[in-house]
């Protein structure tokens, strides 16, 4: 503990009617009944206490005055504070009105901790959290999961079309139970979608790179299209080449104003893996293909 002056913030030259007012004002502050479940407001109050304790006491403030004891006081086995009783079979020191003896002029601190202490017996459940992986296509297309936790009992999700990892579904009253009159906490998903190599998202659209045959891309043709509500064929125009991007309306994902956005699909020219004597036949004798430079044309 630090110098318990510096703790309430007084001068040591400080009246006891000063110390009292500090504490008071630092009380209302950092009191745990006001600061549920803040670690650093209660260790704060504690050493607030422990200052006080040792200030508003003449005899022990003249012993800390003189060096006699230190600031921790570990002489003191006369005075309780709000942990000690924490962990004791012994009463909340704040239970009652003599808690607070030093407050109860003060009617709104006392209206607020008896607030508190009301709360505190009709508590609300704690939230429970935990993480859901789905497949590419439920997240555009919505599913039933069943996540199973971890004391066996399950969970039935629904997953609204559209989510992206990140997003949080809230089950209320799937949570830990209440105290008192306090209803149940919720359960708190954290959606991961799991990747799908074919498809790239960005926002409401989607893109997929498909594999095309030379004679397709020459000659035009209908091709199947794999899309995340299910396959759909789509023509390739004559004449189509590596990097030329068609577009499927629709078949992205779902806007949050209504409708879907669309799927791009990227083509890509891929030759057989085995070599083909007609083919090579064939572009050996191709005067135009040998007199025609891509990388001529990508300078123009």
């Amino acid at each position: 503990m630090t110098n318990p002056y510096e703790v309430l913030g007084v001068a040591s030259t400080a009246s006891l009617s000063e110390i009292k007012h500090a504490y008071r004002r630092l009380a209302k502050k950092y009191h745990p009944d006001l600061n549920p479940g803040d670690k650093p407001a209660e260790e704060k109050f504690k050493a607030i206490a422990s200052a006080y304790a040792l200030l508003s006491d003449d005899e022990k403030r003249k012993r800390y005055d003189a060096g006699e004891i230190d600031e921790s006081g570990q002489e003191r086995p006369q005075h309780h504070y709000y942990r000690d009783f924490a962990s004791s079979d012994q009463a909340h020191p704040y239970a009652d009105a003599s808690g607070f003896a030093d407050f109860m002029h003060d009617d709104a601190f006392a209206e607020i901790l008896r607030r508190s202490q009301e709360a505190q017996r009709n508590r609300r459940g704690q939230d429970m959290h935990y993480r859901l992986e789905i497949h590419f296509a439920e997240s555009i297309t919505g599913a039933s999961k069943r996540l199973t936790l971890p004391g066996g009992e399950v969970l039935d999700v629904t997953i609204p079309p559209g989510l992206v990892s990140g997003q949080v579904l809230r089950l209320k009253g799937k949570g830990e139970p209440g105290a008192g009159r306090g209803g149940p906490g919720d359960a708190l998903i954290e959606v991961e979608v799991l990747p799908d190599a074919r498809f790239t998202r960005k926002g409401d659209d989607i893109s997929l790179e498909l594999p095309v045959s030379l004679s397709e891309a020459v000659l035009g043709g209908s091709v199947t299209v794999p899309t995340a509500t299910g396959e759909v064929v789509m023509t390739v125009p004559k004449g189509s080449n590596t990097g030329t991007t068609l577009r499927l309306k629709g078949k992205g994902a779902p806007r949050r104003g209504g409708g879907f956005g669309d799927q791009f699909v990227k083509l890509k020219i891929v030759l057989p893996k085995s070599s083909d004597p007609d083919l090579e036949n064939f572009v050996s004798n191709w005067t135009r293909g040998k007199d025609f430079n891509p990388r001529e044309e990508d300078k123009s």
